[in-house]
């Protein structure tokens, strides 16, 4: 299953017009993001919000992730201060997946952006989160922190956001959306053989482990009666007609 290191940022100077910083907001989107990566199948890991961008980039490339998604939102200059607005997706120009990802979160993003013409992808040389990383990487400029109108589109609407941010994820991943449910515990119930946990809600996909008759999982989604379930610490899809939920 796919494996993100998830950066929301630590810059708690950034001052949000009427209230708040950027560290903040980055990081209650980042809240919102969780159930829907759970219940998508999409493993995660946070930055420490101790350490600075140096520190996440190190965190990041100390271990395998499948992408590095930076959280942030922008500032004009000073002589521009409340007047710009747009989204701004930073990709490698070196790499065709970090383009790919970031067309997909920039396109989708118009579908909820209140003025759809300013989310766009840009490539970048110098931002380290996205040129430093092992991973796949890209940074999101979500809005102008100094904007009135893109602060309250921000505090309004933290929840859709994230939705779209994690749908962007699965069609880049290729892997089912999936809407967050209660996390339940379930029991697997077969006929005394290993249930298959697999890499995809199909029969004809990867089977990553083998989970034994009467073991305890944990549920976090359902997508066309295939659920998205943790086992042993390693997510993944099982049929939903072998499970036993309560």
């Amino acid at each position: 299953m796919p494996k993100l290191f998830l950066s929301p940022s630590t810059q708690e100077w950034n001052n949000y017009t009427g209230g708040g910083t950027e560290e903040e907001y980055m990081n209650l989107l980042a809240d919102r993001m969780e159930p829907y990566l759970r219940a998508s199948g999409i493993t995660y890991v946070r930055n420490d919000p101790e350490r600075n961008v140096s520190g996440a980039i190190n965190d990041s490339n100390s271990d395998y992730y499948d992408v590095h998604l930076a959280l942030h939102s922008n500032a004009a200059p000073e002589s521009m201060v409340g007047l710009l607005r747009g989204i701004d997706i930073y990709y490698s120009p070196y790499s065709t997946a970090s383009e790919k990802l970031a067309v997909t979160i920039a396109n989708n993003l118009k579908s909820i952006y209140p003025i759809p013409a300013l989310s766009r992808a840009l490539p970048t040389t110098t931002l380290g989160e996205v040129n430093r990383t092992r991973a796949v990487a890209v940074l999101c400029e979500l809005g102008y922190h100094d904007n009135v109108q893109d602060v309250e589109w921000l505090r309004n609407d933290l929840k859709a956001l994230a939705a779209n941010l994690v749908e962007s994820l699965c069609d880049y991943f290729g892997i089912p959306f999936v809407t967050p449910i209660a996390v339940v515990k379930g029991t697997v119930v077969t006929d005394g053989s290993g249930l298959n946990l697999r890499s995809y809600p199909s029969l004809y996909s990867d089977i990553i482990d083998s989970i034994p008759d009467g073991a305890e999982v944990t549920i976090y989604g359902n997508v066309n009666n295939w659920y998205v379930i943790s086992y042993n610490g390693v997510i993944g899809y099982v049929f939903g007609d072998f499970i036993r939920i309560g």
